[in-house]
């Protein structure tokens, strides 16, 4: 049985409800570390993989594998974002004709709580998917000119299964579960609809692409090597990726990022190298 990118045999089944079974006054988060514990599921950099961990395990109990204790807290996925503040109200128009045009242009990762909900408040009131939650390991960003909000990038866990992008890379099916987290997709990208500047998208795209190995090498301890991304067509055309030198692969058969059975819009995929050896590096045995 597959949970989050992960084969659990029948004997690690039976392990996990076992200790379950033994440590009724565990709640959820101390269950998830010590299944990560007995079954040595780290991330690259060592750490328990106890998030993912948590969510195999919600999965299992849906599929009717186990029985969880209750949770704690109730958390918000699923929900509306419903925050609203007067810092992510819509400003005056700015219109430039380059990115040097307006000023300095910085690029700065969330790394508070108040930033993090006000990102998650300009993706929610000015982005067409809205707010969601951002898969695995991810990097958020504030593009700003001027101490102004221009636009906002996230960076999070790849797609599972790509065939265009996995042909393109040419690696197996047991290299490419090993080695996955070195792909990193760019799954949210906004900038604010108040700002008007010629060529800025591609600029940031390549602020970003710049800056993004050593964040990650800081927050996981790995590089990654490829970047990718899925736009929606025929919503968008990907213009502003080709001007940033991304590669264009072809285009999804609308199955979702896990490949379910749903019908969702078909998107293009693009990819950028952030290492000159990549196929290398996604290709061989990955060694933590």
């Amino acid at each position: 049985m597959r949970y989050c990118g992960r084969d659990f045999s029948a004997a690690e089944m039976q392990s996990i409800c076992a200790l379950i079974a033994e440590n009724a006054r565990f709640n959820r988060a101390q269950l998830s570390r010590r299944v990560c514990e007995i079954l040595n599921w780290r991330r690259p950099d060592g750490r328990l993989k106890d998030m993912s961990c948590r969510v195999a395990m919600i999965r299992m109990q849906d599929d009717g594998l186990l029985q969880l204790p209750a949770p704690q807290k109730r958390n918000n996925n699923g929900k509306s974002y419903r925050r609203r503040t007067v810092l992510a109200e819509p400003k005056p128009v700015i219109e430039a004709s380059s990115p040097k045009a307006l000023g300095k242009l910085q690029l700065s990762p969330v790394s508070t709580r108040a930033e993090s909900h006000l990102w998650n408040e300009y993706i929610d009131r000015y982005h067409y998917l809205g707010y969601k939650p951002l898969p695995g390991a991810q990097r958020r960003y504030f593009a700003r000119a001027q101490n102004r909000v221009i636009a906002l990038l996230g960076f999070s866990a790849s797609a599972w299964k790509t065939a265009p992008r996995d042909l393109f890379i040419g690696w197996k099916p047991s290299i490419r579960r090993k080695n996955l987290h070195l792909i990193v997709n760019n799954s949210r990208f906004l900038i604010v609809p108040w700002v008007h500047c010629y060529n800025l998208a591609s600029f940031l795209l390549a602020m970003a692409a710049r800056r993004l190995t050593d964040d990650w090498q800081q927050n996981y301890g790995y590089r990654p090597a490829l970047l990718e991304t899925f736009v929606e067509i025929p919503r968008f055309t990907g213009t502003c990726y080709k001007a940033a030198n991304w590669t264009y692969l072809g285009d999804t058969k609308g199955r979702g990022k896990l490949h379910n059975t749903a019908v969702l819009p078909q998107k293009s995929i693009w990819v950028y190298p952030l290492a000159k050896n990549f196929r290398h590096q996604l290709c061989v045995q990955f060694n933590p």
